[in-house]
């Protein structure tokens, strides 16, 4: 599985329940990374075609290339400046 070839949308958590998890490479909602706020969660898939359960998202943004996602996960709004971790 090449990391060239993921694509990552991130949208919000009030639309995990829409999510068809065979679709994407994430196996179920307790799989998902949210944000600090929890209020943003993200999915991955391979390939150039977005799923259809994450195409008809409303919140969606991206989709990500695996280097954009990761600039993104480094933000305060996904990484928490204060965690011990």
């Amino acid at each position: 599985m090449s990391i060239g070839n993921k694509n990552y949308v991130i949208f919000d958590t009030t639309e995990t329940g829409s999510i068809n998890f065979t679709e994407v490479l994430e196996t179920s909602i307790h799989t998902l990374r949210l944000s600090v706020s929890g209020s943003q969660t993200f999915v991955k898939y391979e390939g150039d075609t977005m799923p259809t359960s994450v195409s008809s998202l409303t919140t969606k943004e991206g989709p990500y290339s695996h280097t954009e996602i990761l600039n993104i996960l480094t933000g305060s709004e996904w990484t928490d400046p204060n965690s011990d971790i």
